[in-house]
């Protein structure tokens, strides 16, 4: 197992110094990394307006180096806006993307000066005029392109094309600025033709706008779904940025003619820089002739590896120790769960003489580990996260 191509080997390097003395599971973020990923993202996308999704990793070090990047910020709560706001982000550069959301805390948004706000429903969209009054508002519309993406993101948000058109119909009259519609195609998106799909519905529902409320659309949020570097292939990000704006340009035009862009990248920023590392606490078979042997780490599925789930995403590994003999084995956590292991249809081959103690390394963990990790289950804490420069 090498180290992945993608992560620059004198990173690699800084990284395993780091870790050498600091006490397993925890995460190390490469700050370089993110930034050069945020500037390969600025320059794939020139049209757009970058969001970051700070569900995929909260870290203070991450928002304060893209907060003087001048990046804006996709927020889902109001703990989410007390952080950013409480690292100096300005409110005017925060949209509530959360089209699940309190009447008390979109008014909280609204006294926190933030103007723009996500919506999917009826009844979602009359509390933002009742609490959140003459805001900007965009509709979330369901999407396509779930079968190609490693981690769907369908049915839970969204409303079907029909239904966006009247929405934005009815922000107009509840007195909201009706700017246009987001959608996301799924998280580690394989498939840029998925963004087409969903551009194309936009076309149609722009068009019914235009005729039936004298609307025109101005904003078009694309959301997330650029890929980080796991075991699947992937396009390179600079193939994804020319791939959509000829896709935007087909149904929009060029130029001046451009609707406002936003894209939410999360994943695709701050993935690649994280490597977790744990250790092995047990190596095991469940009998004399069993086939596959069992390896037990002190990370898993509720400390942070949750993504694993129904193996979703692979993630790249190395140990320090993997010369000589391999065999396939069972990856799974240690609490006591039966719930929590990694993998198991999926084998990754590991050395026969790996024992207890060994470190292994997990590449692409900078998003969604420490965010997902839990507070106590079994008493284990949540995961440690570390960021270097």
């Amino acid at each position: 197992m090498k180290i992945p191509a993608h992560f620059p080997r004198n990173n690699w390097k800084k990284v395993l110094d780091f870790s050498r003395d600091k006490q397993t599971p925890f995460v190390v973020l490469d700050l370089e990394i993110i930034k050069k990923r945020f500037m390969d993202i600025k320059k794939a996308f020139p049209y757009a307006k970058i969001y970051y999704a700070i569900k995929a990793n909260p870290a203070k070090e991450i928002i304060e180096l893209l907060r003087d990047l001048d990046s804006c910020f996709d927020i889902a709560s109001i703990y989410e806006l007390d952080h950013v706001l409480s690292l100096g982000v300005k409110p005017e550069r925060v949209s509530y993307g959360n089209t699940i959301k309190k009447g008390r805390d979109i008014a909280y948004f609204y006294q926190k000066g933030v103007r723009l706000f996500a919506s999917d429903s009826e009844e979602d969209l009359q509390a933002i005029a009742e609490n959140a009054p003459g805001c900007d508002v965009f509709i979330r519309i369901l999407t396509e392109g779930s079968h190609t993406a490693e981690w769907p993101l369908s049915r839970k948000f969204g409303c079907h094309a029909d239904m966006a058109v009247e929405l934005l119909m009815q922000a107009k009259k509840l007195g909201l600025r009706p700017r246009g519609i987001s959608f996301h195609v799924g998280s580690q998106q394989k498939d840029i033709s998925a963004w087409d799909s969903a551009i194309g519905k936009v076309r149609f529902i722009a068009d019914r706008l235009k005729e039936q409320g004298d609307i025109d659309i101005n904003l078009i949020n694309m959301g997330g779904g650029l890929p980080a570097h796991y075991f699947t292939k992937i396009h390179e990000i600079p193939k994804y940025g020319k791939a959509i704006q000829h896709y935007l340009e087909e149904d929009f035009g060029s130029g001046d003619e451009l609707p406002e862009i936003i894209i939410e990248p999360g994943r695709a920023l701050v993935g690649d820089a994280g490597v977790l590392v744990s250790e092995v606490v047990l190596v095991s078979r469940k009998s004399r002739d069993a086939l596959n042997r069992w390896v037990y780490l002190d990370i898993g599925k509720f400390g942070g590896l949750i993504e694993t789930l129904d193996e979703s995403i692979r993630y790249p590994i190395y140990l320090e120790t993997d010369a000589g003999e391999a065999e396939e084995v069972v990856l799974a956590g240690p609490t006591c769960d039966s719930m929590d292991i990694l993998y198991e249809d999926y084998k990754y081959a590991l050395p026969m003489d790996l024992k207890p103690g060994d470190r292994i390394y997990w590449f692409s963990t900078g998003a969604y580990t420490t965010t997902y990790s839990s507070i106590e289950f079994n008493g284990f804490p949540p995961l440690k996260s570390y960021c270097i420069k």
